[in-house]
């Protein structure tokens, strides 16, 4: 079964599952950001099946730029739930691939402290899940 995604579809793929990332990162401010920023890039890029082609290509057209964590989180929230909603619509494998490696990216996002995940943290992942469930 051959599967196409436009181009809009990949960009919204892509915006989704890093810009999980990097609200994860934006998150840890106090902590690791950039610890959590690579550990959860790592997942992602070791994501695979149709959903690790497209996180794989280079992010053209992909805007995760943002004064505000919350200005951040306006745009990525609602890609994540756009995101699995065309995967289901489309190819429903490949939805739960998606939201399998944005659950593993986050959780490696978060393990960057020793013990307990900090509470802003935990927040953030409650958030992304919560999109991720929204379709």
């Amino acid at each position: 079964m051959l599967i196409t995604l436009t181009d809009q579809d990949k960009i919204t793929l892509r915006t989704a599952a890093w810009g999980a990332v990097s609200l994860m990162a934006a998150a840890d401010a106090a902590g690791k950001p950039h610890r959590a920023a690579s550990d959860g890039s790592i997942a992602l890029a070791s994501a695979t099946g149709l959903v690790g082609h497209v996180l794989a290509e280079w992010p053209k057209g992909v805007n995760l730029r943002g004064k505000s964590v919350a200005a951040l989180a306006d745009h990525v929230l609602p890609a994540l739930t756009a995101a699995i909603g065309l995967l289901k619509k489309q190819v429903p494998v490949e939805a739960d691939n998606f939201r399998r490696t944005v659950i593993v990216a986050i959780e490696a996002a978060a393990r960057t402290h020793q013990g307990q995940t900090s509470p802003a943290l935990a927040e953030m992942m409650r958030k992304i899940t919560a999109a991720l469930d929204a379709a």
